[in-house]
């Protein structure tokens, strides 16, 4: 992509309305624009980070053996009659009436209509299990949305429901999707960590949530630092890496257990604050049973599916990589997510032998790299390129470009490296 014809509204100043730095710097570095309250439109950066995570998020759920559908924003109020939910649920959803006096609501999430899918599709045991996951815009009407994508009103989710025949097999897909959602966010390049929670409007009695280290967490945390030494990539035994998880020490400050804690060396304690990127819940026949979702079982009795949900926040997962990754002159993007692998700037448009090498390693990375063709000056094209986070610069002037060489900037560690043009070229692809 050129970004003499990109729409990468970059803005010098920071605005007044952005508290944080996530927010300032999505601002900032063109990602987003605020269109109503607590609702934002992605621009093709921040389209592009969404993508690669969601991607990312996708792979590894069906990995774990789900299969993706996509159900409508729109739901009808009736399924959530069904649950006892719709009056519950409270002034956070958006409810809706069509010109038929039709009640309906914009999803916050869907247990009600997944189960209706599966009682409409479901007959026997010999079908169970079954894991369905969308990736979908939801809507939950905050009363005071702030933080930027971090506490908007509209958002994008990963969210799967499982169905099984009894609670053993229940509670080994949530274990699964234990060990999916530590894979997804290894790959993304972050570390969370998983803790014990409450179900709140969801129900049910296990879950955990998955917290993104960040200075600017709403939740304080602590957790043993044996964490930092997994490597979900490498786990073969679902089983002994859920026991892992779950006995190594990590809570939020609402579950914090001071006599557990001192019981951890000292070294190997860590404090800090937490952001909720992701959540799992086994929660029974809650919904099964509310909703008459029953199926034949071996001995023809009817029983109802035992069920859980298991939710990533895509949207919000990139407002909590900002937060944890950045500096003074902009994003940190971890490689798998970025939006351009590289930026290429060229630091004498105009000039034959800058622009031909420039086009020629252009051409060579097809859309994968940010091109800076602009008749800019040099400073403005490297606060420019560190504010957008690329993960790596790949720097042509015309002294390097008449002796096929090239200058990269790393920006997470700022090493630089001048290097031929086909060795710099390598080191960028990895």
């Amino acid at each position: 992509m050129r970004l003499s014809k990109s729409l990468i509204p970059t803005l010098k100043e920071t605005p007044a309305e952005a508290q944080i730095v996530s927010h300032r710097l999505m601002l900032r570095a063109g990602m987003v624009r605020q269109m109503a309250s607590g609702i934002y439109a992605w621009l093709p950066t921040g389209s592009r980070v969404l993508s690669k995570i969601a991607q990312i998020v996708r792979e590894e759920q069906d990995a774990a053996g789900a299969e993706e559908v996509l159900m409508p924003t729109i739901q009808s109020a009736d399924l959530w009659r069904e649950s006892g939910r719709y009056d519950a649920y409270g002034k956070e959803m958006l409810r809706i009436v069509d010109r038929h006096e039709r009640e309906l609501l914009f999803g916050p999430t869907n247990e009600e209509m997944i189960t209706a899918i599966m009682r409409d599709s479901i007959k026997s045991y010999r079908e169970l299990p079954q894991i369905p996951y969308h990736i979908q815009w939801k809507f939950r009407d905050e009363v005071r949305p702030r933080f930027g994508v971090l506490r908007g009103r509209e958002f994008l989710m990963k969210d799967a429901y499982s169905f099984d025949v009894d609670r053993e097999g229940a509670v080994k897909a949530y274990k699964k999707m234990m060990l999916a959602y530590m894979r997804t966010f290894q790959r993304i390049g972050i570390t969370a960590i998983p803790m014990r929670a409450d179900t709140g409007q969801i129900g049910g009695d296990l879950s955990h949530e998955f917290h993104v280290l960040a200075p600017t967490g709403e939740s304080g945390v602590f957790y043993d630092s044996a964490f930092e030494a997994g490597d979900a990539m490498a786990a073969t035994d679902v089983e002994a890496f859920y026991e892992q998880m779950t006995t190594i020490y990590a809570a939020t400050d609402e579950k914090h257990d001071v006599e557990a804690w001192d019981k951890i060396p000292t070294e190997r304690r860590r404090e800090g604050r937490g952001i909720e990127v992701g959540q799992i819940f086994y929660f029974g026949t809650k919904y099964s049973q509310t909703m008459n979702f029953a199926v034949a079982g071996p001995d023809g009795q009817r029983f109802f599916p035992e069920m859980g949900s298991y939710g990533i926040g895509v949207s919000r997962l990139v407002g909590a990589i900002i937060e944890a990754k950045h500096d003074e002159a902009g994003i940190i993007w971890p490689d798998a997510i970025a939006p351009f692998k590289a930026a290429i700037l060229n630091l004498r448009q105009g000039d034959a032998t800058t622009d031909a090498l420039c086009e020629k390693i252009y051409a060579s990375f097809g859309n994968d790299v940010l091109y800076d063709d602009r008749e800019e000056r040099a400073g403005a094209k490297f606060a420019e390129a560190d504010l957008m986070g690329h993960p790596w610069q790949i720097i042509i002037g015309p002294r390097n470009a008449a002796n096929g060489m090239a200058e990269l900037k790393r920006r997470d560690t700022g090493e630089r490296f001048e290097l031929p043009v086909e060795d710099a070229l390598a080191k960028v692809r990895g």
